[in-house]
């Protein structure tokens, strides 16, 4: 390479956009939230939406206790949510319909990808179930369960509790089907992760995904 395109393809990495870097930073119309991934290596970037518009407190993953087709990836929440995108799925139809920041790409998260938030932006100080948290396709990947002081409580003031992008301790849903019948549900105040039955409400938050 010449003198002169090596200079020139420098200056355009030098002004290349820069990937996040810290977690709760804003960043895609929300807020950096951490990687997920295969074996370790990430593919995308997690922002998790507002609270003030990208969260709901109760909303059902169905109406009824009937398999979905399409929603059992752990990582796909973009195909498990489609497969969800109407009036029967109201959580997932709520994601779906999100316009924030200019981004209409919003989503319900998939098991892991909603493991990866309580892991990086745990609200609280309460103990962690040690039954739950393995996740391979964190970022690092985490072949075992939690300890109950690992996950610590985020660093990010806005996600600690009674902030104002905190996420409420309850149970939130993820896009994963457990069952015929259950979905997937993980707890942020204890990160207790199961299934339970379709038609109950919880909390739901969507989140976009951007390539790394």
């Amino acid at each position: 390479m010449s003198g002169a395109l090596q200079a020139v393809f420098q200056n355009q990495r030098s002004f290349a956009p820069a990937g996040p870097t810290v977690i709760g930073e804003a960043f895609g119309g929300g807020f950096y939230a951490g990687q997920i991934g295969v074996s370790g290596v990430a593919t995308h970037n997690l922002v998790v939406g507002p609270v003030s518009t990208a969260y709901n407190s109760a909303k059902a993953w169905k109406l009824v206790n009937t398999t979905t087709a399409g929603t059992t990836s752990v990582i796909d929440g973009p195909s498990n949510s489609a497969a969800m995108n109407d009036v029967t799925h109201p959580a997932a139809q709520f994601c779906e319909g999100l316009t924030i920041g200019g981004f209409s790409d919003w989503y319900m998260p998939a098991k892991n990808e909603l493991e990866v938030c309580y892991y990086n932006l745990k609200p609280s100080t309460v103990n962690n179930n040690t039954s739950s948290g393995t996740n391979t396709n964190a970022v690092p990947s985490r072949g075992s369960n939690y300890t109950s002081g690992t996950p610590a409580q985020t660093s990010a003031t806005d996600f600690q509790s009674g902030g104002v992008q905190a996420f409420a301790t309850d149970p939130y849903w993820s896009s994963t089907e457990n069952s015929a019948t259950q979905g997937w549900r993980q707890s942020f105040n204890s990160g207790f992760q199961g299934g339970v039955n379709k038609d109950y409400t919880y909390a739901v938050r969507a989140i976009r995904r951007v390539a790394v």
